[in-house]
């Protein structure tokens, strides 16, 4: 397909499935050579199967390409730090990580248990940390590398996904913090949220309860389209591989939404309506609160939950 990564060592985690999978066939037909890390686990987290990574490796190797799997679950701290060196063992060098590894427990608030609250974030955001906290030793050593994390677009909220929500809005701040710590090494940390169909995404129970969304009246009738008509992950990899390649060196500390025929890019976090006091020591009573808050902030907003009418 192509040399843009040609040289090149990466270590992508989720890859024995989904987008991870896509993404590591991908990187490897540039030319890069990928340790295909995946422990295996069931969408919930549950069970394991050691096969998918084998073969992922094995199909990129039987197309010329080098790759090698490990099965390291994310959430394991020290094990990570294993896996990072397996890789530089394996190749020479690490040049590229991307994060794909995660699981979903779906619930709404009311009813989520600690442990699904628990689960969610030890392999999204803990494992997301685990894994560019121990490359960015080596990184920063060699002065290089492209850390390329996935949020979603969950991280702006979700009904009945509040922990994935959660830890990928997380994962968008561990980017952006990262990435100004790591680039005056010559690392860039970046992020990318999906939209694809995937087994954490597509299942008969998740179209279930979107369609009871749908019904209840939490989401639109375009939004339920959308989401049943979404695009496979194929059209997320070409954006990793520019963010890993030598031509993105100066982009940083970014988030980019990626799907088939489209891609964009986050606003930055920015306050965009401001009311101010210099009198009283600029202290606002709620009285000014009241008054300022609807007529300044909040012109034109709308609330996106309004309580149903008794």
């Amino acid at each position: 397909m192509g040399e843009k990564l040609k040289g090149k060592a990466a270590l992508i985690t989720g890859a024995g499935r989904g987008i991870g999978r896509e993404i590591a066939m991908y990187l490897a037909a540039q030319g890069a050579s990928i340790m295909v890390a995946d422990a295996g686990v069931a969408r919930d987290g549950s069970s394991t199967d050691l096969a998918p990574a084998e073969q992922v490796a094995s199909e990129i190797k039987e197309k010329g390409g080098n790759a090698a799997a490990n099965f390291t679950s994310v959430t394991d701290f020290k094990a990570v730090e294993d896996m990072i060196n397996n890789c530089v063992d394996t190749f020479g060098k690490l040049d590229i990580v991307v994060n794909c590894a995660g699981i979903l427990r779906e619930r709404m608030i009311w009813n989520m248990s600690e442990e699904e609250w628990d689960m969610v974030i030890a392999v999204h955001l803990k494992g997301t940390f685990n894994v560019c906290r121990h490359a960015c030793v080596k990184m920063r050593e060699q002065k290089s590398g492209r850390i390329i994390t996935f949020t979603s677009d969950a991280w702006r909220g979700s009904v009945g996904q509040t922990n994935y929500a959660s830890a990928k809005g997380g994962i968008v701040s561990l980017t952006r913090s990262a990435a100004r710590e790591m680039g005056r090494y010559g690392v860039t940390v970046n992020c990318i949220a999906p939209i694809a169909a995937t087994r954490m995404t597509m299942t008969e129970e998740v179209k279930a309860g979107i369609k009871k969304r749908l019904e209840a009246g939490l989401i639109s009738q375009e939004v339920y389209d959308g989401f049943m008509n979404m695009p496979g992950p194929e059209f997320v990899p070409p954006m990793v591989a520019y963010l890993a390649s030598d031509s993105a060196a100066n982009i940083n500390g970014q988030v980019f939404h990626a799907q088939r025929g489209i891609v964009s890019i986050y606003s930055e976090p920015v306050a965009i309506k401001t009311i101010t006091k210099t009198e009283d020591n600029g202290m606002f009573t709620i009285e000014d609160l009241e008054k300022e808050v609807p007529k300044t902030l909040l012109t034109d907003y709308v609330n996106p939950a309004p309580a149903k009418q008794k």
